[in-house]
């Protein structure tokens, strides 16, 4: 291994790094740590915990072009439904 060694040679390494595409998207940020996960907390009843998703952009079928699933999260039952954007669907 050889070590080399020249007058600027910090200088010229910065701006090395700082034009590289692949050192710029491998080069961590100091942060601070996130802190400790928490779980969620378990619903004492179905339906108290729910997620609801509109899928939209759809190609048209039948007039309808947005769909939406709800999912009951302590049951994993999940329900959809079909929308048209004119139903009060919104980007």
């Amino acid at each position: 291994m050889k070590n080399y060694w020249w007058l600027g040679i910090s200088k010229y390494v910065l701006s090395y790094v700082d034009g590289c595409d692949v050192c710029l998207r491998g080069k961590s940020f100091p942060e601070m740590p996130a802190g400790k996960l928490m779980l969620n907390p378990i619903p004492n009843a179905p339906w108290m915990d729910i997620s609801v998703d509109f899928i939209m952009g759809l190609p048209e079928v039948q007039g309808y072009d947005a769909v939406r699933v709800t999912l009951v999260n302590i049951l994993k039952q999940t329900s959809s439904r079909l929308y048209k954007k004119s139903q009060g669907c919104v980007n």
